[in-house]
C-alpha cells in the first residue's frame, strides 16, 4: 500500500498553534511528515491548508497564493504583540470612522510594510520575536505587499471589523499597528480568521478532529488544477521510470507536448503526479520528484 499523499484544509480553532492542529492528522494517518502552509497565530482561526507525506514537496506551489481575511482591529490600545496576547503598551482616543475610512485609503493596491518586532521574520540569523523576546529591538525592513480589498464590515467602537484580501507576506497585525497611527490612535488585531488561500476557502475545510483520510485529503491531480500558475501534462507510460528516477526531461515523451514556458505537474496514466518540471526556453528542470507516483 502507497503511503498517503496529498493536501488536507483544516479548520483551526482559536487557541491551538498551527503546529498542534496537525496533531490529529498526524494521529490518523499515523504519519509525521505533515506540514502546514502559511503559519496561523494561536489566538487566530480559520484555513490552513496542509500537505501530507510526499506531497510536503509540492509546498513552493503555493508560496505565491494570496490570502483572504476577516480581521477585527480593537482601537484605542496596542499590544507588545499587536495581538490579544501581549501586555498593553499604549493607550490613545479611538478615532472616527471618517478618519478610519480616510486612513484606509493608504493601505490599498502596494505598499510599504514593516513586519511587527514579533514576527518569524530573520534579523541577523534570529527570528525577530526570539530578538524582542530578549528585550532587543530588532531591526526590521519596510518590504512590498500589495492590500488588493480592505473594507469596513463593522465599526462599533472600539471594534473595527475588515474584509482583507492580500498578498502573500502581509502581516495583518501591522495593517492594524499603521493604520491606528495613521488616523491618530493605536490599534491591535483582537480577532482574525483566515478564509481563504488562492482558489482554496474556508468552506471547503475539516475540523482537525473530525478529519477523515478518505473524505478530506485531496490527492495532488485533484488540488493541482486548482492552483494558479500550474498546467497538467499526460507523460507516455513508458517514460515513468525515467521520470521517477531524474533523468533529463524531454517533451517528447509526452502524450501532448507543451507549446509554452511555465510550470507542469507531469501525471501518469492514471492521474498520479510522478514530478513537476519548469518549461523555460524549452528547455526543462525538476522542481520536484515524487517516487511513489501519487
Amino acid at each position: 500500500m502507497k503511503p498517503p499523499s496529498g493536501l488536507v484544509l483544516l479548520d483551526k480553532p482559536e487557541g491551538l498553534t498551527s503546529f498542534q492542529a496537525l496533531g490529529a492528522l498526524k494521529k490518523a494517518l499515523d504519519l509525521r511528515q505533515v506540514g502546514h502552509l502559511g503559519t496561523l497565530d494561536r489566538f487566530a482561526s480559520g484555513l490552513l491548508p496542509a500537505l501530507v507525506g510526499s506531497s510536503t514537496r509540492l509546498a513552493f506551489l503555493f508560496e505565491d497564493a494570496d490570502k483572504a481575511y476577516r480581521a477585527v482591529f480593537q482601537l484605542g490600545r496596542s499590544t507588545a504583540t499587536l495581538d490579544p496576547e501581549g501586555e498593553i503598551v499604549s493607550e490613545a482616543p479611538v478615532p472616527s470612522l471618517e478618519r478610519i475610512q480616510q486612513a484606509l485609503e493608504c493601505f490599498r493596491g502596494r505598499i510599504q510594510q514593516t513586519p511587527p518586532e514579533y514576527s518569524a521574520v530573520h534579523v541577523g540569523g534570529q527570528r525577530a520575536y526570539q530578538l524582542a523576546r530578549a528585550g532587543r529591538k530588532p531591526e526590521l525592513q519596510p518590504r512590498e505587499v500589495t492590500i488588493h480589498r480592505i473594507e469596513v464590515l463593522r465599526f462599533e467602537p472600539p471594534e473595527l471589523e475588515l474584509a482583507i484580501d492580500c498578498s502573500k507576506g502581509t502581516y495583518v497585525r501591522a495593517l492594524a499597528r499603521d493604520l491606528g497611527r495613521l488616523a491618530g490612535s493605536c490599534a491591535y488585531v483582537s480577532r482574525l480568521a483566515r478564509l481563504r488561500v488562492g482558489d482554496f476557502r474556508l468552506e471547503e475545510a475539516v475540523a482537525p478532529q473530525d478529519f477523515q483520510a478518505a473524505t478530506h485529503l485531496f490527492p495532488p491531480a485533484r488540488f493541482l488544477p486548482r492552483l494558479a500558475g500550474v498546467a497538467m501534462l499526460s507523460l507516455d507510460p513508458g517514460r515513468r521510470a525515467e521520470v521517477l528516477n531524474g533523468r533529463p526531461f524531454s517533451e517528447d515523451w509526452c502524450l501532448s507536448p507543451p507549446r509554452q514556458d511555465g510550470l507542469y505537474a507531469v501525471l501518469d496514466g492514471e492521474g498520479g503526479l510522478l514530478a513537476v518540471v519548469r518549461r523555460s526556453g524549452g528547455r526543462y528542470e525538476y522542481r520536484a520528484v515524487i517516487p511513489e507516483g501519487r
